[in-house]
């Protein structure tokens, strides 16, 4: 008797063991974020490369904010990120176009992208963590 309650307890428990393994291997699956007034970066860009390009390109390439380029929204809570009120955003898009045409162009890189460890010429090459580098009109 004993060694049948053993035997089913053990068996209960590694049921219990394969059961929970099974069901952690699925994950549901992650909606993609469809980001909307991209006409730079690609289309399709994950939330992951979105936030490091604009942290690595922008924050600290440039030493701003997010509110540099993005109008507030009208309702007053956050940033409006679609929006093209501000001039700072079609700005950091021609910039964008230039570094991304420069490495194509002068260090034949085939396919640039902004984010990549293989572009020679980015942000911050000029602006060194300023906004606004020598030589720059600040308006």
């Amino acid at each position: 008797m004993k060694v049948n309650r053993k035997l089913a307890a053990v068996g209960l428990i590694a049921g219990l063991v394969c059961t929970l393994a099974v069901a952690s291997s699925f994950s549901p699956a992650r909606e993609q974020v469809q980001y909307v007034n991209l006409k730079v970066l690609p289309k399709n860009i994950s939330s992951k490369e979105l936030q490091g390009i604009m942290t690595d390109d922008f924050e600290d390439g440039l030493g701003v904010t997010c509110g540099f380029c993005h109008a507030d929204a009208k309702d007053g809570h956050g940033l409006d990120f679609a929006s093209d009120a501000k001039p700072e955003k079609e700005i950091a898009r021609a910039m964008m176009r230039m570094t991304l045409g420069i490495n194509k162009k002068y260090f034949k890189i085939k396919h640039p992208a902004l984010g990549s460890a293989t572009l020679t010429v980015t942000c911050n090459t000029c602006h060194k963590g300023v906004a606004f580098p020598d030589g720059a009109d600040q308006k």
